[in-house]
C-alpha cells in the first residue's frame, strides 16, 4: 500500500523540491502541497470527516510556514489527528530544536538541505508509526481521530455590549442539546463569566498557560464542571495574571479543548490581546457583539478593521449579532452589515433588560426563564450557527426562534 504524503510550506521553490525527492521514495505517493497552515488543518479536517482512513499517512511541514509558526502547527496538528505523523524539515537540526519539536508532537525532524537516504528513512519510520495506530484505532481505542470540535468566538464591539451574556447562553444551548461543551474565558483581566454562574473556583486558564503538553488529565484538572453540565475554563481572579497567556498558549489551550469537546465557546472581551486574537483567528466562527446605536457600531467597524490589519480575520469571515435590536432604531441589522462589511447574524437578540436583571444580580444567568425572548433569541441564534442537535422527530417551521433539543445524556 502506497505511503501518501502532504508536503506544507510557504516557499513554492522549497516545496517543490521538497515533493519532487519524495515522488522518488519507494512506494510514496505525494499529495498536492498546500501553502500555509490554515489550508494544512482545513485539508486535514475535511478528510478526517470522511474516515480516518482518508487522512495521509504522513505530513512533513517545511520550517518557513505560516501564519502559525511550524511547531505550534505540529502541535496543532498532533492533537487534531494522532493518526498523523508529521516531520519537520528545518535548517536547524540542533538537539534543542530536535528536543523541542518531539515536545511538540513530531515524529521525526530532517535537515536541509535534504539528503534522499535521510528523508527515506524517516518517512518510512513515520508512515510504520501511523500505519500501527490506525490499526490501534480501528479496534475501538480511546483515541480522538476526528476532524475536533467547533470553535466559537464571542467579542465585544466595546465594554457593555453583551458578548459575555451571548457566550453563556450559546454554550448553555449547545450543552443543552446534548452536544459536550466547553466555555473558556479569554476575557483575561476583566473575566465576569465565573459571576454570570455564581462558580468559587481556584484553578484558572493561567493555570495551564506555562504547561507545554496539555494532557486530558491535565485539563481536567483545570476544568470547572458546572451543574449544567458545562466544562468551564476561568479567567484568573487577579486579572494581572492574564499577561501570563500568551498567544502560544491560547492556541495550545484552545486545541486542547478542541480536542475534547464538541464545541468550545470563547469569552474574548472588547480587548484585543494576544490570547483572544490567537483563538479569533483559530475559530470556525467569530462573533462580534454589537448594539444598534452609532457608538457601538463605529467600534464594530474599528475592530473588523484591525483584525484585517493584523491578519487575524477578514471583514467578510466575521459575523455580527445585534445586541438589544429594538424595530424602532434608526439602525436596523442591513445597516450594521453595509457599514462593516461583515455577514450579520439573521438573528437579532431583542432589548429587554427586565426580563434578565434577576439572573444577573443574583448570578444565576443559567436559570434565565425559557419564555424569555432574550434567551429565546440566543438560543435560536445557536441554532442557526449550528451549534444545537435538533430534536429527532422536530417539525420544521416552528415558531420564531423555536429550536429542538435532546435531553442531555447523563
Amino acid at each position: 500500500m502506497p505511503t501518501r504524503i502532504l508536503p506544507a510550506g510557504a516557499d513554492p521553490d522549497a516545496v517543490r523540491s521538497l515533493t519532487t525527492l519524495l515522488s522518488q521514495l519507494p512506494d510514496a505517493e505525494p499529495q498536492p502541497p498546500v501553502g500555509d497552515s490554515t489550508q494544512l488543518v482545513d485539508t486535514l479536517a475535511r478528510l478526517a470527516a470522511e474516515s480516518v482512513d482518508e487522512l495521509p499517512e504522513v505530513v512533513v511541514v517545511h520550517e518557513r510556514i505560516g501564519p502559525v509558526p511550524a511547531l505550534e502547527l505540529i502541535r496543532e496538528v498532533a492533537l487534531r489527528f494522532p493518526a498523523v505523523g508529521v516531520i519537520l524539515v528545518t535548517t536547524d537540526a540542533s538537539p534543542g530544536l530536535f528536543a523541542a519539536a518531539m515536545d511538540s508532537g513530531a515524529r521525526g525532524l530532517v535537515a536541509l538541505p535534504l539528503s534522499y537516504e535521510e528523508l527515506a528513512s524517516r518517512v518510512q519510520a513515520v508512515a510504520q508509526w501511523s500505519t500501527g495506530v490506525r490499526r490501534h484505532l480501528g479496534h475501538g481505542a480511546d483515541v480522538f481521530g476526528g476532524a475536533g470540535g467547533t470553535v466559537v468566538t464571542v467579542s465585544g464591539a466595546k465594554g457593555g455590549v453583551g458578548a459575555t451574556l451571548a457566550a453563556i447562553q450559546l454554550a448553555l444551548a449547545a450543552q443543552a442539546s446534548g452536544r459536550p461543551t466547553a466555555l473558556v474565558d479569554l476575557d483575561l483581566q476583566t473575566g465576569d463569566v465565573a459571576s454570570y454562574l455564581d462558580v468559587q473556583f481556584r484553578r484558572s486558564v493561567v493555570d495551564l498557560a506555562a504547561i507545554t503538553d496539555i494532557s486530558p488529565r491535565v485539563l481536567a484538572d483545570a476544568v470547572f464542571r458546572h451543574d449544567t453540565g458545562l466544562a468551564l475554563l476561568l479567567a484568573p481572579g487577579e486579572g494581572e495574571r492574564g499577561e501570563e497567556v500568551t498567544d502560544r498558549a491560547a492556541r495550545q489551550i484552545v486545541s486542547a479543548l478542541r480536542s475534547r469537546y464538541e464545541v468550545v465557546v470563547a469569552d474574548c472581551g472588547a480587548q484585543l490581546g494576544g490570547a483572544s486574537a490567537a483563538a479569533v483567528e483559530m475559530a470556525d466562527t467569530a462573533l462580534l457583539v454589537t448594539t444598534p446605536d452609532v457608538v457601538a457600531v463605529r467600534a464594530a467597524k474599528r475592530t473588523v478593521r484591525m483584525w484585517d490589519r493584523l491578519q487575524i480575520r477578514k471583514a467578510e469571515e466575521t459575523t455580527v449579532v445585534v445586541n438589544r435590536h429594538t424595530r424602532s432604531t434608526e439602525i436596523q441589522p442591513a445597516l450594521v452589515q453595509r457599514i462593516t462589511g461583515t455577514a450579520v447574524a439573521r438573528t437579532a437578540v431583542p432589548a429587554n433588560f427586565k426580563e434578565l436583571q434577576g439572573v444577573v444580580d443574583a448570578g444565576r444567568l443559567h436559570e434565565l426563564d425559557s419564555r424569555s425572548t432574550v434567551k429565546q433569541a440566543l438560543w435560536a441564534l445557536a441554532g442557526e450557527l449550528g451549534l444545537v442537535k435538533a430534536a429527532e422527530g422536530a417539525h420544521r417551521g416552528g415558531g420564531r426562534g423555536s429550536v429542538g433539543f435532546r435531553r442531555r445524556k447523563e
